[in-house]
């Protein structure tokens, strides 16, 4: 019995950002992607995750700032490097930041709030995927930079849970070897 869900989890495959181009998502889709993204587990509705979208001219200004807090933390990053950073969120059409949120509240521990926005996360790349784009969650240095937190103007509650590249897959991804579920699957017993 074929069921497309089951489907795409079983053959979702991350994209290698370097390996994605145009087109990337329209509003209309883009807009399906953040819709399901939105709806993850989230005990107490406290929507502990937002997200920032680096799209079209945007992406060359942030790889230009990139670079400069990449000069202001690495001793000596070289021109390649710094070359490579101010090009980095031109690897796709559309680069989403998923910022994890923890809001302080008794009835929701901090790790249910990261792991929310870990969710979150997953359904941007599931519903991406499931919309014919390829994929990739990473979060790279910038992600706990904190030249890159004071630019993305982060509160003190708030951090990267990754960068979600989007775009049209140039090659299809190779398949990997995965975990034999006798390895990590046990029943518990007294």
């Amino acid at each position: 019995m074929s069921n497309p869900t089951i489907d795409l989890l079983l053959t979702r495959r991350s994209v290698s950002a370097n390996s994605l181009g145009e087109p990337g998502p329209n509003g209309a889709e883009l807009e399906l992607i953040l819709r399901a993204a939105s709806r993850v587990p989230d005990h107490k509705k406290l929507v502990p995750w937002r997200f920032l979208l680096f799209q079209g001219e945007a992406r060359v200004s942030f790889g230009k700032v990139l670079a400069e807090v990449c000069r202001a933390e690495e001793s000596d990053p070289g021109q390649f490097r710094l070359e490579n950073e101010a090009n980095r969120f031109m690897r796709a059409p559309i680069v989403i930041a998923v910022i994890s949120r923890v809001v302080k509240n008794p009835a929701a521990p901090e790790w249910e709030q990261i792991l929310s926005a870990g969710a979150a996360c997953q359904n941007l790349l599931i519903a991406a995927t499931a919309l014919g784009f390829g994929v990739q969650w990473i979060t790279e240095w910038c992600a706990y930079s904190k030249g890159v937190r004071q630019v993305l103007s982060l509160a003190d509650n708030e951090r990267i849970a990754g960068f979600v590249y989007i775009g049209t897959a140039k090659e299809k991804p190779e398949e990997r070897e995965r975990p034999a579920l006798a390895d990590i699957v046990a029943t518990w017993s007294q």
